[in-house]
């Protein structure tokens, strides 16, 4: 038997500063694999990607191991594409080696085989893929694939599942067994518990922001009296098509209004200069309870009406739901919202900026207060829905001016609001 080998490596498309791990290897050493069938999975602080074999051979060595960070582009294994020789006196040309479809299916029989699609050919399913086929009861025919060669993906099943509006668990992923906890040093019971590659990576981005970049917050407080009335008069309509008007779409919409105001915001720092973006790509930080923090991104915002923002907005709630966003959903941020005042919290500074972007605004919570208003010439108290806001900034690229500016033309677009 003769042949060559071919590199497995790490996707090398990530935006710079993503950190990825290992989950595990879906092929052991020695296992056939074929071209574009999933054989490992990777896990960034956003999404869950799948790493499919670039030919097909044998898994003959494995580089990386479970749970160890893994670098853009980096080798991850080896394939090796083999050739037997033929000794048969009638034929002695080479044949190739059998498809690792056809050796799954000699050694595991009909468990290995796969449904037929609608399209007539068979399409492997990765383990992950049959794990979510079997723990829904669905049938693959029914799913339409969008992965190479018509494969069906896990986030093709994840959107058919919330197509179909029936509220499951989101799908866990299998993990490293954590390693046993070390004796506690000092008295008292403890547990450790391990950090995952999510946690691992939000970690290592936090610090390399706050050591990058010099972090200056200033604070603003808002009215939002009608802004509410406005999403009152209108959310029956926006629903009924299918969108629900939240407050985080008209956050974004200001957000563009106070970027025309300001474009110095909407950038990014080099060295020998500024970067100003012309599309305005606005992320959502979105906490997805204890297992920490993801950010889907709302692209070109400056081309879209506050329709197209919350339709937007409700695509992204229900595939980060069930965990189907894609890489492509978490790429390209100019400029972040972090709404915290959803959880209860009025204040949090300095709130931490998404290197390698210029600011982040932070919305807190929306509460009824006493204000002075003048009214017909004179003060009065009044009970308006109020709430702060705070804009966080790399003063290397905005000083207090620039920072006012900005937020001054948020307020008012939000206090003013006009439809």
């Amino acid at each position: 038997m003769s042949g060559t080998s071919i590199e497995i490596l790490a996707p090398s498309d990530q935006p710079e500063g993503t950190r990825m791990a290992l989950i595990r290897w879906l092929k052991s050493v020695g296992d056939p694999v074929a071209e574009d069938e999933p054989i490992a999975e990777l896990e960034t602080d956003k999404v869950t990607l799948e790493v499919n074999a670039p030919a097909s051979g044998v898994l003959a060595e494995v580089s990386m191991h479970a749970g160890e960070t893994v670098a853009s582009g980096q080798r991850l294994g080896l394939i090796r594409i083999a050739r037997v020789e033929a000794h048969s006196g009638e034929d002695s040309g080479a044949t190739d080696l059998p498809t690792a479809a056809a050796d799954d299916a000699s050694r595991t029989g009909s468990a290995a085989a796969q449904p037929v699609q609608p399209n007539g050919h068979e399409h492997r399913l990765s383990p992950s893929v049959r794990r979510l086929l079997l723990q829904h009861e669905l049938n693959p025919a029914l799913i339409s694939g969008t992965g190479r060669g018509g494969r069906i993906t896990r986030e093709d099943v994840l959107a058919y599942l919330d197509r179909q509006a029936e509220p499951q668990p989101a799908p866990t992923q299998a993990r490293p067994q954590a390693a046993p906890a070390p004796a506690p040093s000092q008295p008292g019971a403890s547990t450790l518990i391990p950090h995952d590659g999510m946690r691992r990576s939000i970690a290592e981005h936090m610090v390399r922001s706050v050591s990058t970049a010099p972090h200056v917050t200033a604070l603003f407080e808002m009215d939002l009296t009608r802004v509410l009335a406005d999403r009152k008069a209108r959310r029956a309509e926006f629903q009924a098509q299918g969108a629900d008007l939240t407050l985080t779409a008209y956050f974004i919409a200001a957000s563009v209004a106070a970027m025309r105001a300001v474009p110095q915001v909407n950038s990014r720092f080099h060295e020998h200069g500024l970067e100003v973006f012309s599309d305005i790509n606005i992320g959502i930080g979105t906490a997805l309870e204890d297992k920490g923090l993801i950010v889907p991104v709302v692209h070109k915002a400056q081309e879209l009406s506050l329709f197209g923002i919350a339709r937007r907005l409700e695509d992204i709630k229900n595939r980060a739901r069930v965990g189907a966003l894609k890489p492509a959903d978490v790429q390209g941020g100019t400029f972040t919202i972090s709404n915290h005042g959803t959880s209860g919290s009025l204040l949090a500074a300095p709130i931490i900026i998404n290197q390698p972007q210029s600011a982040i605004l932070g919305i807190g919570k929306l509460e009824k207060r006493v204000v002075v208003r003048e009214i017909d010439g004179s003060d009065a108290m009044v009970i308006r829905p109020m709430a702060y806001v705070s804009l966080t900034i790399d003063h290397r690229v905005l000083d207090g001016f620039q920072t006012n500016a900005w937020l001054s033309a948020f307020v008012s677009h939000l206090e003013n609001w006009a439809g």
